[in-house]
């Protein structure tokens, strides 16, 4: 079956549309910069660290992107005492982070992506069992002037065997042989087109290109990150998405993919290098202050959890809370920490972590 009877009644995808001169520039380029990544990635010893602290800043990003907005502070926060916050936003974004940590189990696991783990994904995302939309109705409508801009497929059949086909894409080369970045891009423009939940296609399909990534064996792990390269180019974003649509303008939409794929490579280069600098740092200072205490399950923690507190630490390191507590007062008393409190509650911020991931360069 070809291409086009594989996406159905999708905008066509015929191939030489999608290998243009200047997409396969941008493509060598975005490996290079991928690639790069993942030789970064690779040089962090401990992958649970970079996991957690990467995929809360992209479950805050992406969340953005739907207008589901809290503030770093909130949501670790949050992880640290769900019990004692309100912030429904600070939930959602622990959702993504979750969904997205399980999707990455799953790829792991088998090395594709079927639709039961579409399914999971958005179900772990939405707290509900609602599947594929069923009713019809759904549009897509312009933020400003509730102009229907968009109607995607309405017929529950229809959308059940549109994102059959799309899972089948996914995971057979054959179907069309293109470069998997490309591909990626194709994915994510009929995805958001199927548009097949009620709710949660945005995020779930964010969370698609990663997984994809790592299934194609481009990543380790699943840290890069587009949603904030999309917060920043937003209306492009959705310009593009309706130009294919409506025009069967591909080349812009790939390489708009393309670009973000290369700029976010670059940055969580960056940032994944400015991490490995501080940890460093803050080994050797720990270890010089605070011989008696310093491990590397306790660097990790610091690092792990931007804001920490007690009960991590006893986790971490396997130590009673007495100890726990003590070892955070000296390293507050030290200056590597930063103690606040929430209600009768004590927990330790990692400053300059925090800074870093702010994308703020700290003092010091």
């Amino acid at each position: 079956m070809n291409i086009n009877q594989k996406l159905m009644s999708l905008p066509s995808v015929p191939t030489e549309a999608l290998e243009t001169p200047k997409i396969l520039k941008k493509v060598a380029s975005a490996h290079r910069y991928l690639a790069e990544l993942k030789g970064t990635v690779g040089s962090i010893p401990n992958e649970s660290m970079i996991i957690n602290t990467l995929t809360l800043q992209e479950a805050k990003d992406s969340s953005e992107i739907e207008n589901i907005i809290t503030t770093h502070d909130e949501l670790y926060k949050s992880t640290l005492f769900g019990e004692f916050t309100k912030n429904a936003a600070a939930k959602e974004v622990q959702n993504y982070a979750e969904a997205l940590k399980r999707g990455f189990e799953l790829i792991r696991h088998t090395g594709i992506i079927r639709i039961t783990d579409i399914l999971e994904i958005q179900q772990i995302l939405e707290q509900n069992q609602a599947g594929f939309r069923v009713l019809p109705g759904t549009v897509l409508k312009n933020e400003l002037t509730e102009k229907i801009i968009y109607t995607p497929p309405q017929e529950a059949q229809e959308v059940a065997d549109l994102m059959a086909n799309l899972a089948e894409y996914i995971n057979v080369p054959e179907l069309q042989k293109i470069d998997p970045l490309i591909k990626m891009a194709v994915i994510h423009h009929q995805f958001e087109s199927i548009h097949p939940f009620y709710d949660g296609n945005g995020r779930t399909g964010r969370i698609l290109n990663i997984l994809f990534l790592v299934a194609q064996g481009l990543l380790n792990l699943p840290v890069l990150y587009l949603s904030r390269y999309i917060t920043l180019n937003k209306p492009e974003y959705y310009r593009l998405l309706q130009s294919v649509r409506e025009n069967n303008e591909w080349e812009q939409w790939v390489l708009y993919m393309l670009d973000g794929v290369e700029s976010t490579a670059q940055q969580t280069i960056a940032l994944i290098n400015n991490i490995k600098t501080l940890m460093n740092d803050y080994k050797h200072r720990i270890r010089s202050s605070l011989p008696k205490i310093y491990s590397q399950d306790l660097l990790n923690n610091l690092f792990r959890h931007p804001y920490t507190k007690i009960a991590f630490i006893e986790q971490d390191l396997g130590v009673t809370r007495l100890t726990a507590s003590r070892y955070l007062e000296q390293l507050v008393k030290q200056g590597f920490l930063v103690k606040e409190k929430i209600g009768r509650n004590n927990y330790y911020i990692n400053v300059p972590l925090f800074n870093l991931l702010l994308g703020v360069e700290s003092g010091g």
